[in-house]
């Protein structure tokens, strides 16, 4: 039998922290939209407006997370980083993370 301090102890580890990674994942397509990396990269990440604009769907997740973190930061700084710098600052960087993992999860 579990003990109650044990018990309370599993229960508020899994309210605070795998209730809200579980959630943020649920939400990955919704965040997309959101953020509004649909107006540049188009509805799924395989359809960008532009042909300069890459094609987000399939990428590598490790390579969506460090230009997502890099754009944000000012370290890659080309003519589109400039731009979607204005964009990352409205994104965390647990939603990059969540935004690269299912990113990647998606078919090219």
């Amino acid at each position: 039998m579990i003990s109650q301090p044990r018990m309370i102890s599993a229960t508020l580890f899994i309210v605070l922290f795998i209730l809200p990674v579980y959630a943020l994942a649920m939400d990955a397509a919704a965040l997309y939209h959101e953020r509004t990396c649909i107006a540049c990269h188009g509805a799924d990440g395989k359809q960008p407006v532009m042909d300069e604009y890459p094609k987000l769907a399939g990428q590598a997740e490790a390579y969506l997370l460090t230009q997502m973190k890099d754009i944000k930061s000012g370290y890659r700084t080309n003519a589109h980083s400039v731009a979607m710098k204005n964009v990352m600052h409205l994104v965390s960087d647990e939603e990059i993370a969540v935004l690269a993992k299912w990113l990647a999860s998606l078919s090219e």
